[in-house]
């Protein structure tokens, strides 16, 4: 019986930890990564400004050839929105839209994940010496809870190499 105690004790001193820990981490995560293309940016930010054309070189796509997209009548920059809906976890449900494009030197987009939460991505681009250097971030809130702030510590490792496999895509894209 003194064991069984024993092991209650641990057990809720354990789980107290966990939740007092996870909510002394940061509620907000960002990701980011970059890449030098050898263009310049106003040959890269075609591919970053449209929806449609991030097709060529999303790193998720590829992963379930049965993706239903679906656009609006925005081609590209503001307003420009799509939809997808996917059966594989990985590349799941959501809807993404361009909130702000700044000619040859950023975009930014709203992405709603449904009940995964909302995020905003951006693409970064500086242009220096004929080359450009393309930065792809994430900044997302993960709640108040603690389990979201406990998967936020694992956001960089879950989207960085993502991230980096799109890039990689892009600028062959770009330079091919």
């Amino acid at each position: 019986m003194r064991i069984l105690k024993w092991l209650l004790g641990s057990l809720v001193v354990l789980i107290l930890a966990l939740v007092v820990i996870g909510m002394l981490l940061p509620r907000e995560v960002s990701v980011a990564r970059s890449i030098e293309i050898d263009a310049a940016a106003a040959d890269v930010f075609p591919h970053v400004n449209s929806l449609k054309a991030m097709e060529a070189w999303s790193p998720w796509l590829s992963r379930d050839p049965e993706v239903k997209l679906t656009y609006n009548e925005v081609e590209s920059g503001d307003g420009a929105a799509m939809e997808w809906a996917s059966e594989q976890p990985d590349v799941g449900n959501g809807r993404q839209e361009i909130i702000e494009s700044n000619l040859n030197e950023s975009v930014v987009t709203a992405l709603d994940f449904g009940e995964m939460g909302l995020a905003q991505a951006k693409f970064l681009l500086a242009e220096a010496q004929g080359a450009t250097t393309v930065t792809w971030t994430l900044d997302t809130d993960m709640g108040a809870g603690p389990m979201g702030r406990w998967m936020g510590l694992m956001m960089d490792s879950w989207v960085g190499p993502d991230y980096e496999a799109g890039l990689a895509n892009l600028k062959a894209l770009v330079e091919g």
